[in-house]
């Protein structure tokens, strides 16, 4: 879809921007998780079909033409290319009862094969994908459809073989070099993790590593040697270091660490189980430090190569080509080849080819201190036409709350600062990335500390000279939206309208929706049983200040969400009523806690961009006739008037 839809006389000084379509904002990515094979002849991908279904593709090198693997209303999830370079085995996205099976696909004959025929089953690939020639490892619940145990699957036969049963509480396996399942992880009642190995495949499960919840592990692979894990761990550290631990006796020796920073991503050599390249956040950017001198140079030469984070997603066999994602805040992901011995690079395909060229706005990494001394991080995105006014304000808070803004390229940012918004994100305590301090600082601290830190991050953006103080809006997903609630509550003064999607508004709701996060909520949220968190608890309950809230609201919430009760946004609603307030409610009927629907997410945006439009100022695309975008599936009511 073109990019223009009409040029827009912009106040002030500056060059008008095109207003960009959400369409070509929102639309999803054509290319997604692509892989090299190990022949580097091909290289496979992810991308949506004529009816917008994900499939796999394929492109041989040096042939004109993408085509197109799998077929079917089911769709693909993840795909890994087979050693031997002749197909792909690719596990299908679940449907409506949680159930998908793995294919093999030839990329001579294209006729899948079914490697999980079994009716009501979930299946998913294992890494690696195949050690042993023609055999696939699959986590898959046949035995018992409450847990998923580990299967060893002929490709050519398809005959199946328990190899690993899951005790009940493993959530993923780890192989050895030798294609032995010798490693498990496993989530404990508390919400805490248990690292457990054995010696061979006959012999018992040991525990090997234990940590509460407030720790964090990940395993990566074995060593070439099988002596020793190769992992990330913040255990007696507060950022996550990156080690290659003994497996007798337990000894550590250190890889890589950065004292502000967990690691961003680790590239793994699966072929000499090493890791060869690990990245931290510097200066709100990704930085890589080599591990490995035999690729320390190409390292190097990438990062020279332009403003993108290069990060290397496949490499071939012989390890001498590279498919290298370059990232950036304003582009799409671009693919590229990567030739070691030349240091030439061919460039591949966008993700989404359609933002190729669009005008869009980079994000400036900041850092502040809040009002108690935490020092924070956070982006500050200006609308491109803003020079030299002082602009509209969005503080968009991310989810989680443990998520993460990142220096990548954000479609709700990017349409916010098209609008003539500047764009306020900021990594509040509470946040992962920082270390387990900062989290850690946000627990039991909802609706408190963690939005007095979007307050002073305002502060800071109105200091800078370029953000207009009378106008500062507020607006979020998840945990962004309980956010959102409680600053319009809490901080009128600063907030004069905001949007809430999906966010919780009770915390015993919260607290009760899904039993496997309930020990982990419980510890940062707070504890209903222990009655010194009662207080902690009255503060997170959003419901509970809805009637101080008098600024303009908009809330999306959907018909499936067990964290949102329809019940609980008809409280909402009846509050502000009552006050005569303007609140906009949207219920999308086939959504649960999210969008899974593009429709229903360009639906969303396009109510926001009116929200907005009326209480900010700033520039909208119009919203279709009929009131919503085709598709969609909101019901939507409006109580109150602008005042």
């Amino acid at each position: 879809m073109l990019l223009v839809l009409a040029l827009l006389a912009a106040d002030g000084a500056g060059t008008p921007t095109p207003l960009l379509s959400r369409e070509t904002l929102f639309a999803r990515p054509d290319r997604l998780s692509p892989k090299l094979s190990p022949d580097a002849k091909r290289i496979a991908w992810l991308g949506p079909d004529a009816k917008g279904v994900i499939q796999i593709w394929v492109w041989q090198l040096g042939v004109t033409g993408d085509i197109q693997l799998t077929d079917g209303a089911q769709g693909f999830e993840r795909f890994e290319i087979t050693d031997d370079s002749n197909g792909a085995l690719g596990t299908q996205l679940p449907d409506a009862e949680g159930n998908g099976h793995v294919v093999f696909i030839d990329f001579t004959t294209r006729i899948p094969r079914d490697l999980t025929p079994y009716a009501a089953v979930r299946a998913t690939l294992l890494d690696p994908s195949s050690r042993v020639p023609d055999v696939a490892m699959v986590a898959m619940n046949k035995r018992d459809r409450k847990v998923m145990d580990v299967w060893r699957i002929n490709v050519k036969t398809v005959a199946a073989e328990l190899d690993t049963q899951n005790p009940g509480d493993v959530r993923s396996w780890l192989i050895d070099p030798a294609f032995v399942v010798r490693g498990a992880v496993a989530s404990l009642p508390e919400g805490g993790t248990e690292v457990r190995l054995r010696e061979s495949a006959k012999a018992p499960w040991k525990p090997f590593i234990t940590v509460g919840p407030e720790e964090s592990i990940e395993i990566y692979d074995f060593t070439a040697d099988n002596r020793s894990l190769l992992m990330s761990t913040t255990i007696s550290g507060d950022t996550a270091r990156v080690i290659e631990k003994n497996l007798k006796s337990g000894t550590e020796r250190v890889l890589a660490q950065n004292e502000k920073s967990d690691p961003m991503s680790v590239l793994v050599n699966s072929n000499k189980h090493s890791i060869q390249a690990v990245s931290f956040e510097v200066d709100g950017g990704q930085d890589w430090r080599s591990l490995d001198y035999n690729i320390t140079a190409d390292l190097e030469w990438l990062k020279k190569q332009g403003p993108d984070s290069a990060s290397v997603v496949s490499v071939d066999s012989a390890e001498q080509k590279w498919l290298v994602a370059l990232g950036q805040d304003t582009a799409p992901t671009r693919y590229v080849l990567f030739e070691r011995k030349t240091k030439t690079v061919t460039p591949v395909f966008s993700s989404t080819p359609r933002l190729d060229g669009a005008p869009l706005a980079p994000m400036t990494p900041f850092t502040f201190t809040a009002r108690d001394g935490q020092p924070l991080t956070g982006y500050l995105t200006l609308p491109l036409e803003s020079e030299p006014k002082r602009v509209p304000l969005v503080v968009l808070v991310h989810d989680g709350p443990w998520a993460r803004d990142r220096l990548t390229f954000q479609p709700d940012v990017q349409l916010l600062a098209n609008r003539g918004y500047a764009v306020l994100q900021v990594n509040f305590r509470g946040s992962s990335g920082g270390g387990k301090r900062l989290m850690q600082s946000g627990h039991r601290a909802w609706g408190g500390a963690m939005n007095d830190d979007l307050v002073d991050a305002v502060k800071w953006a109105v200091d800078q000279g370029r953000v207009d103080a009378r106008k500062v809006a507020v607006m979020g997903r998840g945990y962004g939206g309980f956010a959102t609630l409680m600053a319009l509550a809490n901080d009128a003064s600063t907030f004069v309208c905001g949007v809430d999607a999906f966010g919780p508004l009770t915390t015993a709701t919260l607290l009760n929706a899904v039993p496997a996060e309930k020990a982990v909520l419980t510890r940062r949220l707070g504890n209903p049983n222990d009655a010194a968190d009662k207080d902690v608890l009255a503060r997170a309950n959003a419901l509970s200040f809805i009637d101080k809230i008098r600024a303009p609201v908009l809330v999306a919430h959907g018909a499936e969400d067990v964290r949102v009760k329809s019940t609980e946004v008809d409280q909402l609603v009846a509050v502000l009523e009552k006050k005569g307030q303007l609140v906009t409610v949207v219920m999308y009927l086939d959504e649960g806690a999210g969008f899974s629907r593009v429709e229903n997410e360009l639906d969303f945006y396009a109510r926001v961009e009116g929200f907005f439009a009326r209480c900010l100022g700033g520039r909208s695309e119009p919203m279709p006739r009929e009131g919503r975008v085709p598709g969609s599936k909101g019901l939507s009511r409006t109580s109150g008037s602008w005042r």
